[in-house]
């Protein structure tokens, strides 16, 4: 199983969120990268949609799971996927660059929901201060 994972919201390093914490205990930080999309505020956190549009960024991190069939259970808990039923988000496995230049592939979240008349947050990054809640 791959064990990358991208994340681009409140699992952030400086996000300082309970959750990104248990990230950190359990996995390793490879460093900033960035993937294709499109970042958008849905609460109190992002979620990140494809999109066609050309030179569109998600700015992000990557870290390798230390266990990932345990710990992306209860990373899609807390994202709110449920086995079989809709969610808001969907883990899926996508090219994300890393700030070396090197590409491989991990797991991101996407948000899956209509965005209805949101607009895409500028620069693709969640801990500009202007994006935060």
């Amino acid at each position: 199983m791959n064990p990358h994972l991208f994340v681009y919201g409140t699992l952030l390093s400086g996000a300082r969120h309970p959750m990104g914490e248990r990230l950190r205990r359990a996995a390793r930080l490879v460093g900033d990268a960035s993937i294709a999309g499109q970042l958008y505020r849905i609460g109190h956190y992002p979620g990140l949609a494809e999109t066609a549009a050309k030179g569109a960024i998600v700015h992000g991190e990557v870290y390798v799971l230390g266990n990932p069939v345990s710990m992306l259970k209860w990373l899609d808990a807390y994202e709110g996927i449920r086995p079989g039923g809709p969610g808001d988000y969907e883990r899926v496995e996508r090219m994300v660059h890393l700030a070396s230049g090197a590409a491989l592939s991990a797991w991101v979240y996407l948000y899956r929901r209509r965005l209805g008349p949101r607009r895409p947050i500028p620069g693709g990054r969640w801990l500009a201060a202007s994006d935060r809640p």
